[in-house]
């Protein structure tokens, strides 16, 4: 446990290679955190977010047939949406752990940046939104979620300072390559 500890820390130093993959295999073990909490997601969303989608779509709706009609099919669409946007995390996942790269904790600690800018200016304007109170999300739902972007955060830049090191350590190696 505590060489994944210190395989997670962004300010570690790497001198080894099986530290500089352990280290790129962080970012590799955030997105899995992040694929588990997507899974949460989904199945928060099935076993209720669906209705609340609805009934917000129908009260914003003010009568028009045509969104009451969509708003089952709209809330449908989330659900698949975000069971694919899972399954594409775990992908990525699982390619990072199997051959550890720059690129995906780039990417990931992009979105990430991104969720966590969209969750706080979500928060900061939640008060000044009317949304009906079965729309709203809970407050600890929304801190779980800040905790867990920070903490993916930190893993991806301990997983892209690993598979910088592991890219140097593999040109030092092999020069022509």
């Amino acid at each position: 446990m505590t060489d994944w500890v210190k395989a997670s820390n962004p300010t570690a130093p790497i001198n080894t290679r099986p530290e500089a993959v352990a280290a790129a295999r962080a970012s590799a073990l955030a997105i899995f955190l992040g694929v588990a909490f997507g899974i949460f997601g989904v199945v928060k969303t099935m076993t209720g977010g669906t209705e609340a989608m609805e009934a917000a779509m129908v009260e914003n709706a003010q009568g028009d047939a045509a969104v009451v009609g969509m708003a089952s099919a709209m809330a449908g669409a989330v659900v698949v949406m975000s069971i694919a946007m899972v399954v594409v995390q775990a992908i990525f996942g699982l390619v990072q752990w199997a051959k550890p790269n720059r690129f995906i904790p780039i990417l990931f600690i992009i979105l990430v940046a991104f969720g966590l800018l969209s969750s706080l200016s979500g928060l900061a304007m939640e008060s000044q939104m009317d949304l009906p109170a079965a729309a709203q999300t809970p407050l600890w739902l929304t801190v779980l979620t800040l905790v867990v972007l920070l903490v993916e955060l930190v893993m991806h830049i301990a997983g892209y300072r690993g598979a910088a090191k592991l890219n140097q350590l593999n040109k030092a190696e092999f020069p022509n390559s």
